[in-house]
């Protein structure tokens, strides 16, 4: 019998589609990047899926994120993906967190019960967080690395951390993870150099705080979907 999942079962198989729906996926971030990765998880067939971000979708962010509209404005953006989740997948399971994922906020999530671990997040103190947290769970991980400043999707890559070039995120994770013993760390990145946004007209940031990057609809939304291909892809190849 035909149903929303029958074309992509062409592809998957049946035993594909059963374990990407017995899968729990966790997305830290559900911005340009986390955003678009869900969704392609939830038209995917994912079972359930726990979101974390504790952000309220604003006017800036109608330009790339996916459940941003004028109409959600305002709602925690959790409780904006998962209304899109179950507008596509009422069978889904979905856990939100209004919650900004730190090491101080960490204990608050047990990762021996996720499948695959999404990093969409922008803090390197939280990224790094994340990947120790899934490393001593023993649960796969995928980091988004920069996506702002950035005009070119083909520049997209993915790679292990210690394998990039030219982003500036990605070298101090590098280092970062080095001095902790992190041996790998699969992640999407781009090649493309950073670019310098231009001026707004808003006073100049403060001593201490990093510049508001520039984004568009079409860097951050695929890096969120090539994201999502590395999970889904990853998840129908892992035996029970």
């Amino acid at each position: 019998m035909l149903d929303q999942f029958s074309r992509t079962q062409l592809l998957f198989g049946q035993e594909g589609m059963e374990r990407l729906y017995a899968a729990r996926v966790a997305v830290f971030g559900i911005g340009g990047v986390g955003g678009y990765a869900v969704e392609a998880l939830a038209r995917s067939g994912v079972g359930a899926l726990d979101l974390i971000d504790d952000d309220r979708v604003c006017l800036t962010n109608i330009n790339r994120q996916i459940i941003a509209t004028r109409k959600t404005i305002g709602q925690y953006k959790v409780d904006a993906a998962e209304q899109r989740i179950q507008e596509i997948n009422p069978k889904a399971a979905v856990h939100t967190y209004k919650t900004f994922y730190t090491p101080e906020t960490a204990e608050q999530f047990d990762f021996t019960q996720y499948d695959y671990v999404i990093d969409a997040i922008d803090t390197v103190t939280g990224k790094i967080a994340l990947v120790l947290q899934a490393q001593a769970a023993d649960v796969p991980i995928i980091s988004c690395m920069g996506a702002g400043n950035k005009l070119d999707p083909t520049a997209l890559e993915v790679a292990d951390i210690y394998k990039t070039s030219v982003c500036p995120l990605a070298r101090v994770m590098r280092r970062e993870l080095k001095k902790r013993g992190v041996k790998r760390l699969k992640v999407v990145y781009s090649k493309e150099s950073p670019l310098t946004p231009e001026e707004d007209g808003q006073e100049a940031p403060e001593a201490g705080r990093r510049q508001v990057p520039g984004s568009t609809a079409f860097v951050p939304s695929v890096a969120g979907l090539i994201i999502a291909g590395e999970v889904v892809k990853d998840l129908i190849a892992r035996r029970s």
